[in-house]
């Protein structure tokens, strides 16, 4: 893979980001005329003609040139040649608007070459970004993979961004991800089949059980009181059998993705899990869900999910990184974990991306919008044990404004008396829908079951719902 190019687009992406003094650039490159933009193409054609459809004539074009599609070896010496020099010449904050056509013309004319990659990175384990200048440029790209729900123009009209202006890359700003570390795995097409035939995703949740698999145990260290979860030596099998019935029944269901709460697993639970997937004959794996969210382990400082495929294939850990206080009367206790900074995103065409988000990092409110919005994510799943709902419902909202639909699932075993009004529903999802369609779709409910607020679980409790195209 080449990445002179993705080099050069990822500087003129930081000289626009360094112009720029405050957001007036694309507030205003917004209105440009039609007049200015033919002005601006005309003058990179001059400069790097093979960027363009060769015109016959400027007049039977009527003004416009049309960006050619760039195949890799197109990417020659002479080309490199004429747009590092022009781009050499843009140098000026007066310069702004020509940089951001020259950007989005580049953006244009890679498209093909960014498909072929996304079904290149399909085989990877996981992926880097295209440009080796990131840490000098601050600006890392990827391809951009569409979402059947999301807005082309998502968010133009809401942050004056350069990347509002770009549909073939993801743009990533060190500036808003700070220290986090983000790894990024692009599913393979063909991973979730309801999507490619009938346009939908289904997601199962489920809250598992009222009764807590840990105890609690608190302490004080340097002046701040902690807790931490703890795990005792007994045998999980029942715990497991019960996260196992709930994957084969979502698999019954047809569903792509199955998603459990926070801290709901045990030591023993992974490797029960991914032995028995393992295990299927090739033809009941096919038929299991795509995805399988684990509900989170609390272990060594850690709260991790870990995320397997249908054949019992680890594909990574989410740790939270966001501590939960916990309030005991007038004091709080902190959850005690040690955050990793790594944020894992997952990539696939038609649903865009996806990241999961425990619990209190969907509550971090200046947290969760810096995540939404330095990958553009279009879904989020939240695994969740909490004593309510308000906090996560009214967070939703700010998701749809981004067109991110959120799956929210919690833990019957979360509850505490005096509470029962926070558990009438046990699991969300907040849906995009299209401006016609029928509004009360947009939250689709997840009702606790008869017996639990009389301590009665069946452990029968699996919701799944449908996500489609707008």
């Amino acid at each position: 893979m080449e990445p002179r190019i993705y080099n050069l687009i990822a500087e003129l992406c930081a000289r626009v980001n360094r112009f720029r003094a405050d957001d007036a650039i694309f507030v205003r490159y917004s209105c440009i005329s039609l007049s200015a933009q033919q002005q601006l193409r005309r003058e990179i054609y001059q400069n790097v003609s093979e960027l363009f459809v060769p015109p016959k004539d400027f007049s039977e074009t009527g003004n416009t040139l049309l960006v050619r599609q760039l195949r890799q070896d197109d990417l020659t010496e002479s080309f490199f040649d004429a747009l590092e020099r022009f781009a050499g010449t843009l140098r000026e904050p007066s310069q702004a608007f020509m940089i951001i056509a020259l950007l989005q013309v580049l953006d244009e004319g890679l498209e093909t070459i960014l498909r072929n990659l996304i079904v290149q990175f399909q085989s990877d384990d996981f992926s880097l970004v295209l440009n080796i200048n990131r840490e000098t440029t601050g600006i890392g790209l990827l391809p951009c993979c569409s979402c059947m729900w999301e807005r082309r123009h998502r968010l133009s009209y809401s942050y004056n961004r350069l990347d509002n202006y770009l549909f073939s890359l993801l743009l990533i700003d060190n500036a808003v991800l700070g220290e986090r570390i983000d790894k990024h795995y692009f599913l393979k097409q063909d991973i979730f089949p309801h999507l490619t035939e009938r346009r939908e995703l289904r997601i199962a949740a489920s809250p598992l059980s009222i009764h807590r698999p840990f105890v609690i145990q608190r302490y004080e260290e340097e002046q701040v009181k902690y807790f931490r979860l703890a795990y005792d030596n007994r045998s999980f099998a029942a715990e497991n059998e019960c996260i196992w019935q709930k994957i084969t029944e979502a698999a019954r269901q047809q569903a792509d993705i199955v998603v459990f709460p926070e801290v709901m697993g045990n030591p023993q639970m992974i490797e029960s899990i991914c032995q028995k997937l393992s295990s299927l004959p090739q033809e009941q794996q096919a038929c299991m869900p795509s995805l399988i969210i684990l509900p989170s382990v609390w272990e060594k400082n850690r709260n991790t999910v870990t995320i397997l495929d249908k054949t019992g294939h680890i594909i990574c850990s989410q740790s939270k990184q966001n501590p939960y206080r916990m309030e005991e009367g007038e004091q709080s206790c902190l959850e005690a974990i040690h955050p990793n900074q790594v944020v894992n995103i997952f990539h696939h065409e038609g649903i865009g991306r996806m990241a999961i988000l425990i619990c209190r990092d969907f509550l971090t409110t200046h947290y969760m919008e810096e995540i939404m919005r330095c990958f553009h994510l279009t879904l989020m799943i939240v695994p969740s044990f909490s004593t309510g709902s308000y906090d996560f419902r009214r967070s939703f909202d700010l998701c749809a404004h981004d067109d991110c639909n959120v799956v929210w699932i919690n833990s019957c075993a979360a509850f505490e008396t005096g509470k029962e009004a926070n558990f009438e529903h046990i699991g969300y999802v907040r849906k995009r829908i299209g401006r016609y369609d029928d509004h009360s779709q947009t939250l689709c409910r997840m009702p606790s079951c008869g017996g639990f607020f009389s301590g009665q679980c069946s452990r029968s409790c699996l919701f799944v719902e449908t996500i489609k195209g707008v």
